[in-house]
């Protein structure tokens, strides 16, 4: 098995690395990541600048290729140009340096790169940790490795799309994996007025609990009771049910 691994915490980042030498155990690994944090740039693509990867090298030896792009940029690279004599048969983008759950996977260049993989319709995952003061990646890597071998073996798996979430207790004690949605509860809608040296005003988005609590059965809740949580998502943004009442809307230009 050929294995495409990628963040959007830098090809530098912990998780990345930890994550590496786990998934090894599951066959050959091949480790494509941005230059820099690409934290939040959702699943932007580089059109006016050239994607130049660079290897880089530990211990004498190549390690990684970094590319000055998005998460998604380094799937795409990878999947349309570097490797395309020899195909990909995983692509898993993490460890990710906090929850990527919620409506965060819209704004995640984490989950991006794993949609970016099931574009080409290559099983893709992304993995992601609690964000801690000290995060233990090499236990999440653990974890994530466990889960994802299990995962590939379903044969429903194939091409799919999946968003894998470890919250700090379950690096700490065993914890049950829970298939879940995700949650659709809006976070972070406050921000903090300033005003810089120059009497400028400017902004500073803060974290914000929603009003209401999330439903039990998401991925948000599940991982306040500490389980890991799995979603499978897709990228077809269409509203099947609407297509065909649309049709009688008489609709003109």
């Amino acid at each position: 098995m050929r294995i495409l691994l990628t963040n959007d915490d830098g090809v530098y980042a912990p998780g990345l690395a930890a994550l590496g030498q786990q998934l090894r155990h599951l066959g050959e690994v091949i480790t494509v990541a941005p230059a820099t944090e690409q934290s939040g740039v959702g699943h932007s693509i580089t059109y006016l600048t050239p994607l130049v990867p660079k290897s880089i090298h530990r211990d004498g030896r190549h390690w990684a290729w970094a590319v000055e792009g998005s998460p998604a940029d380094c799937v795409k690279l990878s999947l349309a140009e570097l490797f395309v004599d020899e195909p990909i048969d995983l692509v898993v983008s993490g460890i990710n340096s906090g929850l990527n759950a919620g409506i965060n996977v819209l704004y995640s260049g984490t989950v991006a790169a794993a949609i970016e993989g099931a574009f080409f319709g290559v099983t893709s995952v992304a993995v992601s940790l609690e964000h801690d003061d000290d995060a233990d990646f090499d236990a999440a890597a653990v974890i994530a490795k466990n889960v994802i071998s299990q995962l590939i073996q379903q044969k429903e798996s194939a091409g799919g799309l999946f968003n894998l979430n470890i919250p700090t207790a379950a690096t700490q004690t065993t914890r049950d994996v829970k298939v879940v949605p995700m949650g659709l509860a809006q976070y972070g809608r406050r921000y903090e007025k300033r005003q810089d040296p120059g009497g400028r005003d400017y902004y500073w988005a803060l974290w914000s609990e929603p009003k209401q609590p999330p439903p039990s059965l998401t991925d948000v809740a599940q991982l306040r009771e500490g389980n890991v949580t799995l979603t499978p998502l897709h990228f077809n943004l269409t509203r099947q049910e609407l297509l065909d009442p649309m049709q009688d809307w008489g609709l003109r230009s």
